[in-house]
């Protein structure tokens, strides 16, 4: 038998007969890259081929590393094997990979959402064989309300603690979420500041990207003009001595993992916003329904739940492989569900939705 044109081995996602990558997590002499987050561009490669978006993000990230960038549907061959880029609208720079090899096609989409944020290239359907496809919302229970209402009620908040004279802090990733918040909050009323590590990445993406005015939080910051105003940080920074300068404050976190109604209580923040940059449930199925495949590999996530669902209910090829890819703050998640009643819940909502397919 021949081998698989995309094989899961102990470095990564590789190709044989080009001899490349995709995501690897060990280091490696070629890696092609979907994205800028850390556990899908890792240190030490020997070149990096990504995105021409992406290309500052993980020279920021990385530093002084051998990466070249392509175009969105620019052909890349290599040892007769093509390779291109399409955006997977997760955050800004995010791609999925398509490789055709004799007349086989397959697509890799690294981390991906379909709802248009305003950031990010907007996801864009890839017509293939096989869909590698994470799933880390891959359960039912997990449907998200549009960005619009999300901001809307994010805005509310951060006004009414501008009322009550408190600084809004919201928590979010430093790539991606922190300047989706960014892009779509209210500054009429309120100054943003932010996190060294948020600032640094939003500096970084203004190249491409019109965000509202964003001021770093130093050490000569005063309490008074932080007063009202909104702040945006990484979650690392919730409990640090960094939060002292804010008082009096409140609290937020935005994540898909805010679905958990524990989630909050565990973190011990005062808000919670459901807001993702993974696809929801529907959007899984519908990007699988959009590509035309036979067979979907699944990873990060719910990777075992999801793949049962697509052979039962979808009929389709579907198996599960392990990555050492992330997801949304995936470990944290999985310690939480642990312990969350939620657990019980969300598998019995599994069960209730294919007793209801039938």
């Amino acid at each position: 038998m021949s081998k698989p044109l995309l094989q899961f081995t102990d470095s990564g996602i590789y190709c044989d007969a080009a001899g490349v990558y995709l995501d690897p997590w060990k280091p490696v002499d070629k890696a092609l890259i979907t994205h800028g987050h850390a556990d899908h561009s890792r240190w030490g490669h020997k070149k990096y081929i990504t995105h021409h978006d992406n290309v500052p993000i993980i020279s920021h990230r990385l530093g002084d590393i051998n990466v070249s960038g392509i175009a969105h549907g620019e052909n890349l061959l290599i040892n007769n094997v093509k390779f291109s880029f399409h955006p997977a609208g997760h955050i800004p720079g995010s791609c999925q990979i398509r490789v055709e090899h004799n007349d086989e096609v397959w697509v890799f989409t690294g981390d991906y959402k379909t709802e248009n944020d305003g950031i990010s290239t907007p996801y864009e359907p890839i017509k293939c064989d096989t869909f590698i496809t994470e799933c880390t919302f891959g359960l039912p229970a997990f449907k998200w309300r549009p960005q619009s209402e999300v901001m809307h009620d994010v805005n509310t908040w951060c006004a009414q603690n501008h009322a009550e004279g408190k600084t809004s802090i919201l928590f979010a990733y430093s790539l991606g979420k922190a300047q989706r918040l960014i892009k779509h909050l209210d500054t009429s009323q309120m100054k943003i500041y932010c996190h060294g590590a948020v600032y640094k990445m939003t500096e970084v993406l203004r190249e491409l990207i019109d965000f509202p005015e964003t001021t770093l939080v130093t050490r000569d910051t005063t309490k008074e003009e932080l007063k009202g105003s909104i702040v945006v940080a990484p979650p690392s920074a919730h409990g640090s001595a960094w939060m002292r300068k804010f008082v009096p404050y409140a609290t937020a976190s935005a994540s898909g993992w805010m679905t958990f109604r524990g989630a909050r209580r565990r973190r011990a923040i005062d808000k919670g916003f459901v807001l993702s940059d993974h696809c929801d449930w529907d959007g899984l199925l519908q990007s699988i329904d959009a590509t035309g495949c036979e067979n979907v590999i699944t990873t990060h996530g719910y990777q075992e739940i999801f793949a049962r669902y697509l052979r039962e209910e979808k009929g389709l090829n579907a198996i599960s492989e392990r990555t050492q890819y992330e997801g949304e703050n995936l470990n944290e998640s999985e310690k939480e569900l642990e312990t969350e009643p939620e657990l019980e819940t969300l598998k019995a909502e599994e069960v209730k939705l294919k007793k209801e397919k039938k």
